[in-house]
């Protein structure tokens, strides 16, 4: 039986090894019912005609482009390291998850809304990065596919979870979690330094790597990879035609957008 909430849960800390990095406060440490109320209050003195215009605008956003991106690729933090949360360890090593039977367990703990929605936006078969997060030495270390769609997380209602959650109710649960199972270690590990290095370097010259949510949203601990593509050829897979960073710039472009990360030097 695979030990309950050991993945990262909402507010994920910053990595050890990005000490430059400002822990700016996030959703992740606002109450939900406060975040809640703001959404649900319109601009003081507004007029009916006001609110309902107000009201549209707050819609139009939440269904924005965000909701229209469909995912392919994705990244998954846990911690390699014990960590103590309501007397209950964390730790979840990608080593752990070797040990689960089959190779395969649920992802639980998510307590933020945006990564509980990247894990119900989740199809079978995708695959994701699985990331050893706030630990001495952090970065990927290997692959993993999910192998059943978004479910309600059971620990949300089990009050000797540390993620137990009071005002989830089973008959509309507000927390989800997917089932997850190794695929295979990365050929070699990438670490954090790595990876943000290229994230600078394409920052500053618009690579595509330039609004990677490793960095921008760094406390989230489930993370899309909207530009998974471009990772890979980053790190050395493979180079994109006509890119500034390719190092061959006539080689071809291998679109594998909804395709598992199989590359050389990964």
């Amino acid at each position: 039986m695979p030990w309950p909430s050991r993945k990262r849960d909402k507010g994920a800390a910053a990595d050890k090894k990005e000490p430059d990095a400002k822990i700016a406060k996030t959703e992740e440490e606002t109450p939900d019912k406060e975040g809640e109320e703001k959404t649900t209050k319109p601009p003081a003195g507004s007029s009916k005609s006001g609110w309902k215009n107000w009201k549209k605008t707050k819609e139009s956003d939440a269904g924005g482009e965000e909701s229209k991106i469909t995912y392919c690729h994705w990244l998954l933090k846990s911690e390699p390291e014990s960590r103590l949360e309501k007397g209950v360890d964390v730790k979840f090593s990608i080593d752990d998850l070797k040990a689960q039977p089959n190779q395969t367990t649920f992802w639980d703990g998510v307590r933020n809304y945006q990564a509980r929605n990247f894990l119900r936006a989740m199809k079978l078969g995708q695959q994701a990065f699985f990331y050893h997060s706030n630990c001495k030495e952090p970065g990927i270390v290997g692959i993993v596919k999910i192998v059943k769609e978004a479910y309600p997380d059971h620990t949300q209602f089990d009050q000797k979870d540390p993620h137990y959650d009071s005002t989830s109710r089973k008959e509309n649960p507000k927390w989800s979690m997917v089932d997850v199972q190794f695929v295979r270690m990365t050929k070699r590990f990438i670490p954090l330094s790595e990876i943000k290095a290229h994230h600078l370097a394409h920052k500053a010259d618009g690579g595509p790597l330039k609004n990677m949510m490793l960095f921008m949203r760094q406390r989230l601990s489930i993370q899309p990879l909207t530009q998974g593509k471009n990772l890979l050829c980053t790190l050395g897979a493979i180079p994109l035609r006509g890119s500034p960073h390719s190092e061959n710039s006539e080689a071809p472009l291998m679109a594998f957008s909804s395709l598992p990360f199989q590359c050389r030097g990964i």
